[in-house]
Parts: C-alpha cells; sequence; structure tokens
C-alpha cells in the first residue's frame, strides 16, 4: 500500500469514528436506604422471580443475599 492511500484508509476510519453518535450515559435511580428501611430492618426484592434479601445489620451496613 502507497503511502496516499494509506492516508486515505486512515482519513475514513476517522471519520467513521467522528460520526458515530455519543454514547447515551445511563444514570442510576438513587433511593435513600431510610425510605427502605422506615419500619423494618430487611426487605424482599424480586428479580424476575428470584426473591433476594437486603437486610441493615447493627452496624448500620447493608447485605444483599440471593
Amino acid at each position: 500500500m502507497h503511502q496516499p492511500e494509506r492516508n486515505k484508509a486512515a482519513a475514513k476510519n476517522c471519520e467513521t469514528a467522528t460520526s458515530l453518535p455519543a454514547p447515551v450515559k445511563d444514570t442510576a435511580k438513587r433511593i435513600k436506604s431510610k425510605d427502605f428501611f422506615q419500619q423494618t430492618k430487611e426487605v424482599e426484592i424480586d428479580h424476575e422471580g428470584r426473591i433476594s434479601r437486603l437486610r441493615l445489620t447493627q452496624l448500620n451496613k447493608l447485605i444483599l443475599t440471593a
């Protein structure tokens, strides 16, 4: 491959890379733990039929078990 052809290929790759849409930022929904644990120390989470438990410990730590 001659140098001018290589430059054309590099320019084409650069054009392709710059013409792609910018990635969409996936922002997480924030929920305060006190909203979960107002009257209990454990909540159950149903994820596609599987139940997980989120517990609040005496040391104010969170434990998630499947």
